[in-house]
């Protein structure tokens, strides 16, 4: 295809993916690749973003692969006690201690986001690899700063509380302008990547090239146990298989994910939005990274069938 043709094409996939995200009121950056091909598609790919608990992939892929490098045991025992609850989904929310395996802390922190289970398995497997890991996996602009109990730590001194009750408190009373300058919303101050980053991680994953077979094939696993459907998947027809991980904050709507079709198609996608509204749901734009994702998929599968883009035309991929 003449460079001056191929330009023209992104263009306009970038403009009709943006489209998708301005009905809903929100600003996003997506990108899909074919998994098995040479495809792609997206909006803004390069763009720096907050990752929020998608950092969980690259925490429980260093987990597996340490797992299975014999460095770790995954059924050693860890109790979660009152001191180590972060609050939120999973154990972060029971009222009485818990023990469970390693392995299930990489449960929890997958399945429902689990942000106590996060930490600990992050202190268990180390900070430093994890980071060493997005860069041995050639995630150039990926960055790792800490786990969940480092960025609570870092908003409750930003904002002056001094537990979290205090800041559970003083929260509701800041401007949208105070939410925004805190650190977690700033990639270059917090865990952040790029739509293309987390898709390469994600296409590495599911090719077995981001470890051990054995690793990567645990970690798609634990991504399908995802409770969570109102992104991705929501997207996607019941007959297409959409594993997946969010991240929120407030204004903060995340998901990577792969849609596997029965055709055998493979597709890898990141979204990352941002809406006006500091809140943690947002019906509207949850819909519309499911539709985003689904329109760039189908752009793949299109012109994996030799059906170029043309303006105003959209041939679904089925």
């Amino acid at each position: 295809m003449p460079e001056e043709e191929r330009l023209v094409e992104e263009r306009l996939v970038e403009e009709r993916l943006g489209a998708v995200f301005a009905a809903a009121g929100a600003e996003g950056a997506l990108h899909a690749v074919d998994i098995d091909g040479p495809g792609e598609a997206g909006c803004r790919p390069d763009e720096p973003v907050v990752v929020a608990s998608v950092f969980k992939v690259l925490l429980v892929l260093e987990f597996t692969r340490q797992s299975e490098a014999g460095q770790l045991d995954p059924r050693e025992r860890v109790r979660v006690g009152a001191d180590r609850r972060l609050g939120g989904w999973g154990t972060g929310g029971c009222l009485d201690d818990v023990e469970l395996s390693l392995r299930d802390l990489a449960h929890f922190a997958m399945a429902v986001s689990d942000n106590t289970a996060a930490d600990l398995l992050m202190e268990r497997v180390g900070q430093d690899t994890v980071a060493l890991l997005a860069g041995e996996l050639g995630l150039a602009n990926t960055r790792i700063v800490g786990g969940p109990r480092q960025l609570l730590e870092s908003m409750l001194a930003e904002v002056g509380a001094r537990d979290e009750r205090e800041f559970a408190a003083v929260f509701p009373t800041l401007s949208p302008e105070r939410v925004r300058a805190l650190g977690v919303h700033d990639p270059a101050r917090t865990n952040a990547s790029t739509p293309r980053d987390m898709t390469r991680l994600l296409r590495m994953v599911w090719r077995d090239e981001a470890g051990p077979p054995r690793a990567c094939a645990q970690v798609r696993d634990l991504m399908a146990r995802q409770v969570f459907r109102h992104r991705l998947p929501a997207g996607f027809g019941d007959g297409v298989r959409v594993t997946a991980k969010t991240g929120t904050l407030p204004g903060l709507h995340n998901e990577v994910g792969v849609a596997e079709f029965p055709d055998g198609g493979r597709y890898a996608v990141a979204v990352f939005a941002r809406t006006p509204d500091l809140v943690a749901n947002h019906t509207q734009t949850d819909v519309a990274i499911g539709a985003a994702a689904r329109t760039a998929v189908d752009l793949l599968r299109a012109s994996r069938s030799g059906h170029p883009v043309r303006p105003g035309v959209m041939r679904p991929g089925v």
